[in-house]
């Protein structure tokens, strides 16, 4: 195996390990994370939910010797000054455990998963469940740590269910993700929303960012004015791409700007004549309002998470 391969390796026996022992944590969001960790004068891990779920310093006697070797060989774990930090969290989802990128989410290619990840998978699952024709091929478009395709491969497990990203690294966490919840009818694939796959669908679904981050970090930024470049994108290219009843099921946020939803606004040329039905609502009228005091927000009222679901019709 290669160097890389062993590492996965040992991501997946440490996701095995976690499941056995009955590992929780359901990750908040970044401001919610910093202010838990502000309660420590000094934060240090007492335990595996501290390390793997909090991002907490820890002491190397909190592990085995060879324990600690493996994880530190694979890159699960590194020194921080006297202390020890995993480069992983691991989060649960309804019976499922993702790896992600550890708190906080510097690095550019750092990968995704909070509280948007779990409105996404009921979202998916809402769906399903008003769906009764056959799902024969699906996408995750920016699948991250795979949130979407697993929701998809659990319910439906005769469905080919391709998750694909332009973070290489997210493909990794993805295919270890899979392995690790037994969806065998995963497949990883690198590419820029759906350029290297061919073919009909129908299912295409996408948890796209939609900031507009200063520092254009992959997982957060959108693009465009206010961070709906992206999202933009994913439905033009996605639309032509759905197979007779298929559907789109995109989570997202909008930026709105003196109560008009931009968003919407461009969207909707994309959706007039009888080609498509389409439904659009709002989950959440108001999250990460914090974003409001960066540069680029100040028109910006709120920050909402939307749905917009799109079928073609037969």
């Amino acid at each position: 195996m290669s160097v890389q391969q062993i590492a996965d390796r040992a991501l997946l026996d440490l996701g095995k390990r976690l499941r056995a022992e009955h590992y929780r944590f359901v990750t908040p969001t970044p401001l919610t994370h910093q202010t838990y960790l502000q309660r420590f004068a000094t934060p240090l891990a007492k335990d595996w939910r501290d390390v793997f779920g909090w991002s907490m310093p820890f002491d190397h006697t909190l592990f085995a010797v060879d324990e600690l070797a493996v994880l530190e060989r694979a890159g699960i774990v590194e020194r921080d000054g006297a202390m020890w930090r995993s480069t992983v969290r691991w989060s649960s989802l309804e019976g499922l455990l993702f790896a992600h990128s550890a708190y906080p989410t510097t690095q550019s290619d750092s990968v995704f998963f909070g509280p948007d990840s779990y409105r996404f998978a009921q979202l998916i699952e809402a769906h399903l469940q008003q769906r009764f024709e056959p799902i024969r091929r699906v996408v995750d478009i920016g699948c991250g740590a795979g949130v979407g395709a697993l929701v998809v491969a659990r319910a439906r497990h005769d469905a080919q269910v391709l998750a694909v990203d332009i973070n290489p690294k997210a493909l990794r966490l993805s295919a270890v993700n899979a392995e690790l919840a037994g969806a065998n009818n995963v497949s990883v694939y690198h590419s820029d929303i759906l350029g290297s796959v061919e073919g009909q669908f129908d299912l295409i679904i996408a948890n796209p960012p939609y900031m507009n981050d200063g520092q254009q970090r992959a997982y957060r930024h959108g693009g465009g004015a206010l961070g709906e470049a992206l999202s933009l994108r994913i439905v033009r290219e996605s639309l032509p791409r759905l197979d007779s009843g298929g559907s789109l099921v995109l989570y997202t946020g909008v930026a709105m700007v003196a109560g008009q939803d931009p968003f919407l606004d461009a969207v909707l040329p994309m959706l007039t004549g009888d080609a498509f039905g389409w439904t659009y609502r709002e989950l959440d009228p108001d999250v990460f309002g914090e974003e409001l005091l960066k540069p680029g927000y100040e028109r910006a009222e709120r920050i909402a998470v939307v749905a917009l679901t799109v079928t073609r019709r037969h």
